[in-house]
């Protein structure tokens, strides 16, 4: 089983705002798995979601460009070990060469992106800044009506593609995704396996324990098509303007969506808080036992 360290427990308390104690006594019985504790978490204690974001430290920017036709666009993101670097012009610089040259080359298979003058240049602006530097992700979004949007951080990126509507329409619902996240652009995309496993955490909450089977399930009808709407794209609430959904906004604009793709800076990638002060002292034979 793995440890579970300080910085696992202060993760699972931010992602579910529940006590400390709790949180530890959820990650031992999960061995460890902050996603598997959770679960159980939702299950016996009636938590109703834990914020969607996991262990993101990875620095770094998320870039977009547009073809000037609108119906082309590549997103990327590229890492730093920290947010410092990632504010330096030249690691930005270099980042939109990259975006440039993938843009231009229809690229999106980073080892054959980066191969030659790109990787020469990658490894000299490693050895002037001092850290490590990685292109790790190109993606393309073709479509009818293409346009993107990037957070003003350079941290979320989000590109969408319609058939018909305007290419300022396409921006405000790639605005809207950058800001919401939703997971799918319509209900019927959410993949079965999510579905199942929110239906297990739905049936193993506390209000379910005693009612009669087809109660249960009329309850859970209810619960899944508020989670499918909540999570779907087009039934969002459109964030500039909650009176109407994203799907309303479309359809008055005479458009529907083709697809979305949205890019956070680190998503997925997990790396170590470390405890500075213990580890010198634990150097220094000084640490407790």
């Amino acid at each position: 089983m793995a440890a579970i360290t300080a910085a696992m427990v202060k993760e699972l308390r931010d992602r579910t705002g529940l006590g400390m104690m709790e949180c530890k006594k959820a990650l031992v019985e999960a061995g460890g798995d902050v996603e598997a504790a959770i679960e159980e978490m939702r299950k016996s204690s009636g938590l109703k979601a834990a914020k969607k974001a996991g262990r993101t430290a990875a620095e770094g920017v998320s870039l977009v460009k547009v073809s000037d036709d609108n119906t082309r666009a590549f997103l990327l993101e590229v890492n730093s070990e920290t947010d410092f670097v990632a504010r330096d012009e030249n690691f930005l610089g270099f980042a939109r060469e990259v975006l440039d040259t993938a843009f231009e080359k229809n690229e999106t298979d980073v080892a054959k992106l980066m191969a030659g003058e790109l990787e020469s240049k990658r490894e000299a602006l490693v050895q002037k800044i001092g850290e490590n530097i990685t292109v790790r992700r190109a993606i393309k979004v073709e479509g009818p009506v293409v346009e993107g949007y990037v957070h003003s951080t350079n941290k979320i990126a989000a590109v969408v593609a319609l058939t018909g509507g305007t290419p300022e329409v396409a921006r405000d619902v790639a605005m809207h995704a950058a800001a919401v996240n939703p997971r799918v652009g319509r209900t019927e995309e959410m993949p079965q396996d999510e579905v199942e496993k929110e239906k297990d955490i739905i049936r193993s909450q506390p209000d379910m324990a005693g009612k009669p089977a087809e109660i249960v399930e009329k309850m859970m009808a209810g619960r899944i098509k508020k989670f499918l709407k909540e999570n779907s794209l087009v039934e969002q609430p459109f964030v500039k303007n909650p009176e109407q959904t994203v799907g309303e906004l479309l359809k008055s604009a005479g458009a529907e969506l083709a697809s979305f793709v949205r890019l956070e800076v680190g998503e997925g990638i997990y790396r170590e808080e470390v405890d500075f002060a213990a580890e010198v002292a634990a150097a220094a034979g000084t640490g407790k036992s």
